[in-house]
């Protein structure tokens, strides 16, 4: 299985005109970091994790040809927003797009792309075949996805994660339970945000991530949805422990 880092940066933080750490205008790749997303190839099945504002810039750089589902972990804009333009795939492959969200996501994504879901739609708009995503694994083609149930905020906000194999996936959590830890258990390659290395409200700063990787175990862990108010990738990196690095857009894993 080869996971593509399609992003790996946030809107989370103060704006670029405010930014003071140098980081926007660092001529280092690892610091140019579009919203984060992740794109999962297995057995010729591509499945996206998250489709953000960046997505088309996304697709095309990695020069995908073929999406067979895009998983949403939750309804902000960041990780929805770029769901018009899937219909470039509706285009090629000639058929709907598979997403698969919550009952509450697919709500956010009914209203905000309303167009696409009207009875009678205009010709061309984005094609979009809704699939209800629970806390409970899921097969696309024979690939098992296992959802992971983390606090993004408090208890009535949250967002899913995903393990396949033995490589899991979680951005924008600031909270895991121990019975959904147990689901991420054994895996070798985990990817957690870690937003920056203040505290923050609603997601992992640097220091949680770490106390909770070393917590998890694994081989390797990848630190994801990285603000500009972290750092630059050559100061941040060298920190980390030996085997935690940052994420950075276009990084390839093989697990």
């Amino acid at each position: 299985m080869k996971i593509t880092f399609l992003g790996t940066g946030t809107s989370q933080g103060v704006p670029v005109v405010a930014c003071h750490c140098h980081v926007c205008s660092s001529l280092n790749p690892f610091d140019k970091r579009l919203r984060s997303s992740i794109l999962i190839q297995h057995d010729n099945l591509n499945v996206v994790v998250d489709c953000g504002p960046d997505f088309r810039q996304q697709m095309l750089r990695e020069n995908v040809q073929s999406v067979d589902a895009i998983l949403v972990t939750h309804g902000h804009k960041d990780h929805l927003g770029g769901l018009d333009d899937v219909r470039a795939f509706n285009y090629i492959l000639q058929k709907p797009a598979d997403v698969y969200a919550t009952r509450e996501v697919q709500r956010i994504i009914r209203k905000e792309f309303s167009y696409a879901f009207k009875k009678d739609p205009y010709p061309g708009v984005p094609e979009i075949n809704l699939h209800n995503l629970l806390n409970r694994p899921f097969y696309i083609n024979d690939q098992k996805f296992t959802p992971i149930k983390a606090l993004h905020y408090n208890d009535t906000k949250f967002v899913f994660g995903f393990r396949i194999g033995d490589f899991t996936y979680i951005t924008d959590a600031v909270k895991i339970s121990d019975k959904e830890k147990g689901k991420i258990a054994g895996s070798k390659v985990i990817v957690l945000n870690a937003l920056r290395k203040q505290k923050h409200y609603s997601h992992f700063n640097l220091e949680e991530a770490l106390n909770l990787m070393h917590e998890l175990g694994p081989e390797h862990g990848y630190l994801t949805h990285i603000s500009h108010q972290m750092g630059r990738y050559d100061e941040v990196n060298p920190e980390l422990p030996s085997f935690v690095s940052l994420a950075y857009d276009g990084l390839q894993v093989e697990v």
